[in-house]
């Protein structure tokens, strides 16, 4: 997997807390992070799945049948 690198900035606060975990876990504070983003990003992911649901249900959004899509590109073996 590619590393990207990014410049970030915390309050001092967060940045105290992620050093003291860090170095009681005996993990990177990279580590620490990836964790932690990847645990908010699957809250966000259920989030915005049950914003869609509500938006397909009160007409919001509009769901359209796959093989009436894939008709319509010409796809009908797909």
């Amino acid at each position: 997997m590619a590393v990207v690198k990014k410049l970030i900035s915390l309050d001092n606060m967060v940045a105290d807390e992620l050093e003291m975990v860090s170095s009681a876990l005996k993990v990177t504070q990279k580590e620490i992070i990836e964790r932690a983003l990847d645990f908010y990003f699957d809250h966000t992911d259920t989030i915005l799945a049950q914003k869609i649901s509500k938006d397909v249900e009160d007409g919001i959004e509009k769901v359209h049948d796959a093989k009436e899509v894939f008709a319509d590109m010409g796809l009908n073996d797909v």
